[in-house]
């Protein structure tokens, strides 16, 4: 069943994306020939509103086929009036924004949905205290509950790790212990950890570690919308750097997953729970609207950049530049697909 939830969460997040590109086209007078979820051969399809809509053999994508515009083969051209081709560089742009701009949408809206149901997150209880550290020092004992830092309340783990690292100086802390309030003051210092990356890095901290403990947020409705502003904002620049770090060697490129990964950690999601499955869709939902934004010619982000050449340059790159860029694009994204297959095939035998 979990597996059954993984497929439709996957292919409502790019009927979406599909769905961004689909209602931009239409807005700006372009003929959609086929709306398609999946590749290959259709199992399903039906016409409405002047467009073929179809399901297709192979869950790994979709696509919206518009008059004039075919990536397998760039001098397939219309010059009619609802034509992909004739309209402008703008526009073209317009349409190309609009299914990436449709997966960041669609992630707020999660969130905002998570953030009504009251996710729960970390609270700042005491698990561990590493000997000789400044919390080992100043006193600080497993499941004392940290209230304030220097006269600021706290109610989170996050919060708490925040204001640590970027002291400066002592900190005074009010600590909740047995039902009593005790103050300790100490001073962090710099330790070696590592980050989400999995790389080393140096940061002020205390020497405590979490008691796993947590609490579910209580938001008003400007809070609620804050916070479904925020998470999308953090996914964003979250999957940016890491698409940054692959790129520049920072990251291995053992780390990346391909369809088996985002299918199994659906599945994970899933077992945990709905709040669970709505945090990793808005998560891939964010990632399929970033991804598609890299100047690689089969996405969007390729197209886009035509497009910019365009506009800047006054004239379209020639036909033949296209049909190279183009080929060079499926290449390199089919062995990013590849390469992500054969690290989950890898996982999978590890």
């Amino acid at each position: 069943m979990s597996w059954l939830v993984s497929l439709l969460v996957l292919s409502g997040l790019i009927f979406f994306h599909e769905l961004g590109h689909y209602a931009a086209a239409k807005l700006v007078g372009v003929y959609v020939e086929v709306f398609s979820i999946g590749f290959g051969k259709k199992l399903f399809s039906f016409h409405a509103w002047n467009t073929q809509w179809s399901i297709s053999a192979i869950p790994l994508g979709g696509y919206v086929k518009m008059k004039g515009q075919d990536d397998s083969d760039p001098t397939k051209i219309s010059l009619d009036k609802d034509s992909y081709n004739t309209k402008t560089p703008v526009q073209r742009i317009f349409i190309l924004l609009a299914g990436p701009a449709a997966n960041f949408i669609l992630a707020f809206v999660l969130y905002f949905f998570i953030a009504l149901g009251g996710p729960n997150i970390l609270s700042p209880v005491i698990g561990t205290v590493q000997k000789d550290s400044p919390a080992f020092v100043a006193g600080l004992e497993s499941n004392d509950t940290v209230r304030s830092i220097n006269g600021i309340e706290i109610s989170t783990w996050k919060e708490m790790a925040e204001i640590i690292s970027n002291a400066e100086g002592s900190l005074n802390l009010e600590v909740e212990r047995g039902g009593f309030i005790e103050f300790k003051t100490l001073t962090p210092r710099f330790s070696e950890t590592t980050n989400m990356f999995n790389e080393k890095i140096q940061k002020k901290m205390i020497g405590i570690g979490s008691a796993g403990v947590s609490h579910q947020l209580e938001l008003t409705p400007l809070q609620t919308l804050s916070y479904a502003s925020e998470q999308t904002i953090f996914a964003s620049t979250l999957i940016f750097t890491s698409v940054k770090k692959l790129i520049f060697g920072e990251v291995p490129a053992k780390e990346l997953g391909g369809v088996i990964s985002i299918v199994k950690l659906t599945s994970d999601a899933t077992d945990a729970g709905w709040m669970s499955v709505l945090f990793f869709a808005a998560l891939i939902s964010v990632n399929l609207g970033v991804l598609n934004l890299l100047p690689i010619p089969a996405l969007d982000g390729g197209h886009i950049m035509f497009n910019l050449y365009e506009l800047i340059s006054r004239k379209a790159p020639s036909q033949e530049v296209l049909i190279k860029l183009t080929i060079a694009g499926w290449v390199v994204l089919i062995s990013l697909m590849g390469l992500g297959l054969f690290n989950d095939i890898a996982r999978l035998v590890g």
